[in-house]
């Protein structure tokens, strides 16, 4: 499929690209190079191929989920300006 120069200018006014007047030629030829490289791909025979996450067949290391800080929370309420029923109160920003 080869697009024309008009329907590039609308995939770029699409995407919000700015395209010069001698670009769209270019542009499209490398469209070309992308669609044949889809087709490439899609000709590649992937029955009974599994579908995987990752290329790699690896695990991650994952550290115990357990609290690591003391809690604060009364700290930072002592040196708020304002505060009451543990929440913060802040000035009124939209009226």
């Amino acid at each position: 499929m080869t697009p024309s120069l008009d329907q590039v200018q609308r995939i770029a006014h699409l995407a919000r690209i700015e395209l010069a007047p001698g670009e769209a030629e270019q542009t499209r030829d490398q469209l070309n190079g992308i669609f044949a490289l889809i087709e490439e791909m899609q000709a590649v025979n992937t029955a009974g191929v599994e579908p995987m996450a990752h290329a790699q067949d690896v695990a991650q290391r994952l550290r115990e989920d357990k609290v690591t800080e003391a809690d604060r929370h009364a700290d930072f309420q002592k040196i708020a300006p304002e505060v009451e029923a543990g929440l913060y109160l802040v000035p009124k920003a939209i009226e």
